[in-house]
């Protein structure tokens, strides 16, 4: 099961996914990024801490804004991740291409 918290902090949106992100919610997670993108958000962030699995396909939300959110000016940030989540963006090359921060206050003061 999955939930997903929001919250603004100043100019930031922190989304807070809280439990396993399969092919079966993954939808959940898609809409959420793409609901505060529509909405103007211009940074998003997302608090990892909560995150117990993800999956290919939650993965792949991720990989899906990167390009549009380039060209949007948008910037997404993923912090507190746990380091058997960390591993999985590890292993593909996830950690190269979107910023993940050890916690929120890095992640909030990073460029």
């Amino acid at each position: 099961m999955l939930s997903i918290e929001t919250q603004q902090e100043n100019q930031h949106y922190i989304l807070q996914p809280k439990g396993e992100i399969d092919a079966s919610n993954s939808v959940q997670l898609d809409e959420s990024i793409r609901r505060l993108a529509e909405n103007g958000a211009k940074s998003i962030l997302v608090d990892g801490s909560a995150i117990e699995y993800i999956s290919s396909a939650g993965l792949g939300v991720f990989m899906s804004y990167l390009e549009d959110f380039q060209e949007q000016g948008i910037t997404l940030k993923i912090f507190s991740l746990s380091p058997r989540v960390l591993e999985v963006f590890q292993i593909l090359g996830l950690d190269q291409l979107i910023p993940i921060f050890p916690e929120k206050e890095a992640a909030l003061n990073a460029n």
